[in-house]
């Protein structure tokens, strides 16, 4: 194919505006004029004629190093490979128009061999939102992606190249994080501070309203207040970056994926605690809870079913308490697959949040869709649950929503997960007993459960775990009595000899005994015979002396 370099003059007619080109006075001086190059490119499918032009040499020799590269990349594609042939020269018909760096050759071969994309321009921010709208789940977890990559990803990696990407960028990204949540807690602790100091101002006087409204125009000018990343969120936005980067290696954009070696700060999960007399004590004292993550006692749950016996929704505490439903699960749980008949019932759906919007969805994961066995009491309650229901449509009349539905609002709508979370935390706290959260009651469930001695398997199944190690890393807090009585189980397999106490005195006393006799046996041999010897030469000078002895 065609291809040259030449010079060029941009000087202007100062009349016309038109180019001077060869007419140029001046072209014939050494460093007036700039070269160019201009090589014909593969034509199009259609006929049209393509071209790779670039100018602004400063010299011959700088423009046919350049020329070269442009005929070296050409050449990369075999004569009888059309598609790559096609492929390089949509390349340099790009690299021409935006004027960018002429791409490596043997870079190119590379990409061009393992059928990646040859431009290689394409930033983290382009490829997250292509991979983003190319997602089909369900919209809580899309919009969970999308604030991690609005938030994190595109704020601090977006602008890289994605075949550029390093597991150094992330390791700074990640370090930026940590940075800014330092930050974040000096600014609301400054911003706590000038708001307690703001309290402490009285209202009454001329002085003191003018100082708190420069008090109150100092704390407007402050940072709000604002949440860290912690630990699980930095997770779940490796998480997330791992996933797209996977995906842009399934179409053969990049080959290596960072996000899979960077390292950070591991998340450990609070283990569920039991609130035990002492830890009640000491939260009645101070306040504080042991854990996050807590558990009621066999007792304090009844006690807490017994004070909402007469709740409108008890049916739905009984059952989250007894059978471990998730609060979505629920939710959403409808009485066409509720069979009071058969004692069971099939979690099929769930209510999720997205934002404060909710929306009807299947189950978290595959293994959710379960059927969930259903004992005797539960079902008694459930039964007179559905009485009240059918008792609230007719008194609503046509006002009445079906949703056909469990458990719903007091029209029949839907009920709203969150507004079921702060009902059970305002039932909480009027019972007095120690706080735990409605995720906790299905933790409770599952604890009740395995104390039970219920096979771990049916305890999986019943919570809707993929895996049985779930159910024991996560749901296995040992209630104390649980934990006794296997303590006892374990001591009595070992056999021990013990003695009583009187066995234990008497044993002393033979051998305080003992010790006395050895102590006597080694006075008898301080004289240097045996004992036995002794007693012998005894005996014997008694019988010479009885012979010595005057007859009368």
């Amino acid at each position: 194919m065609k291809g040259s370099t030449y010079r060029r003059c941009s000087c202007r007619d100062p009349k016309t505006g038109k180019e001077l080109g060869t007419s140029c006075p001046k072209r014939n001086s050494r460093n007036h004029c700039t070269y160019s190059i201009r090589q014909e490119l593969p034509s199009r499918e259609d006929g049209t004629r393509r071209s790779f032009a670039r100018g602004g040499y400063d010299s011959r020799k700088a423009a046919q190093a350049d020329l070269d590269h442009v005929r070296a990349l050409l050449s990369l594609a075999e004569s009888d490979d059309p598609e790559g042939t096609e492929l390089i020269a949509v390349m340099l018909a790009e690299v021409s128009r935006e004027k960018a760096p002429l791409p490596d050759v043997e870079e190119t071969r590379r990409r061009l061999n393992a059928g990646q994309d040859l431009i290689g321009s394409l930033t983290v921010s382009e490829w997250l939102d292509r991979w983003l709208a190319g997602k089909r789940i369900r919209k809580s977890g899309l919009s969970r992606y999308e604030t991690d990559i609005r938030v994190h990803l595109k704020p601090r990696i977006g602008h890289r190249r994605l075949d550029r990407l390093r597991v150094s960028h992330l390791s700074e990204m990640f370090t930026e994080i940590r940075d800014a949540n330092a930050q974040i807690l000096e600014q609301n602790a400054q911003r706590r501070a000038a708001i307690d100091e703001l309290a402490t101002v009285p209202w009454k006087g001329a002085e003191n309203r003018a100082r708190r409204k420069a008090m109150k125009a100092a704390i407007d000018e402050m940072p709000p207040f604002r949440r860290i990343t912690g630990p699980a969120t930095r997770l779940h936005v490796k998480a997330t970056l791992r996933a797209a980067l996977n995906d842009a290696i399934g179409q053969q954009i990049i080959t290596f994926n960072p996000a899979a070696h960077v390292e950070i700060d591991p998340v450990r999960k609070p283990k569920a605690l039991v609130w035990t007399d002492e830890r009640v004590a000491k939260w009645e004292q101070t306040g504080e809870k042991p854990s996050p993550v807590m558990v009621w006692t066999p007792q304090q749950t009844g006690a807490f079913l017994d004070f909402v016996a007469e709740d409108r929704l008890y049916a739905m505490w009984h059952l989250i308490a007894f059978r471990g439903l998730r609060r979505g699960e629920a939710c959403g749980q409808p009485w066409s697959e509720t069979n009071l008949d058969t004692h069971s019932l099939t979690v099929s759906s769930q209510l999720v949040q997205d934002g404060w919007e909710v929306e009807a969805s299947d189950p978290k994961t595959d293994s959710g869709y379960r059927v969930v066995a259903l004992d005797d009491d539960t079902v008694n309650v459930l039964k007179r649950h559905r009485e009240g229901q059918d008792a609230d449509r007719k008194e609503w009349g046509s006002a009445w929503v079906e949703t056909g539905h469990v458990f719903t609002q007091e029209d029949g709508s839907w009920l709203h997960p969150g507004k079921v979370t702060d009902l059970f935390e305002r039932l909480v706290a009027a019972s007095g007993l120690p706080p735990i959260r409605l995720h906790d009651l299905r933790h409770g469930a599952a604890t009740l459960m395995l104390a039970a001695d219920i096979d771990i398997k049916i305890v999986s199944d019943t919570l809707g775990h993929s895996d049985t190690r779930i159910t024991r890393d996560i749901y296995q807090s040992v209630l104390p009595q649980v934990g006794k009585n296997a303590a006892e189980a374990t001591a009595k397999l070992v056999p021990l000899q013990r003695k009583t106490d009187a066995e234990k005195a008497a044993r002393k006393a033979a051998k305080k005994a003992k010790a006395k006799k050895a102590e006597a046996n080694k006075t008898r041999k301080s004289d240097g015979r045996k004992p036995k010897d002794k007693a012998k030469a005894q005996a014997k000078a008694k019988k010479k002396a009885k012979r010595r002895k005057p007859e009368k």
